[in-house]
């Protein structure tokens, strides 16, 4: 079992990270830098709390009531290997999963359990607060289509 290193995971569900009430876990740690970002306390990769992968699964099982997590930073992508981890286990949920990256640049290990994902850096200069679920206009807020097993 891997570690995941946690900022936090918010104590009331959101509406603004995704469709519907949504558990948000904040990960630790981004390499991206946003000028304007306002979840600066994220960047640090050595700040937060170490926990086992399975330990934050067990608690967003126990806090999320409706199955409805998002995953947000810091950037996700930053500790992938840990990140697919944490979807294997919760591969029975509605996920989304939040990254300044490009769709292009996401692991598709990592697509195939999302229902959603919010894509692109946060530029201050496109900031927006009337589009759902992003925070400046050239990000996307994008739902995965899975192709159906036959």
């Amino acid at each position: 079992m891997g570690k995941i290193r946690v900022n936090s995971v918010m104590k009331n569900p959101s509406l603004c990270d995704g469709y519907g009430y949504r558990t948000v876990v904040f990960l630790q740690g981004c390499d991206l830098h946003c000028q304007g970002c306002h979840n600066k306390g994220t960047w640090a990769i050595d700040k937060g709390t170490l926990m086992e992968v399975s330990d934050l699964a067990a608690l967003l099982r126990e806090q999320s009531i409706n199955k409805k997590v998002t995953i947000s930073g810091g950037e996700p992508l930053l500790q992938k290997e840990a990140v697919i981890e944490l979807l294997r286990e919760l591969s029975d949920f509605d996920l989304c999963l939040y990254t300044g990256h490009e769709l292009e640049e996401v692991p598709e290990e990592i697509l195939k359990y999302l229902k959603y994902i919010k894509v692109g850096r946060f530029i201050l200069e496109q900031r927006t607060s009337t589009t759902p679920f992003v925070g400046s206009k050239n990000q996307k807020f994008v739902r995965i289509h899975h192709e159906e097993a036959k």
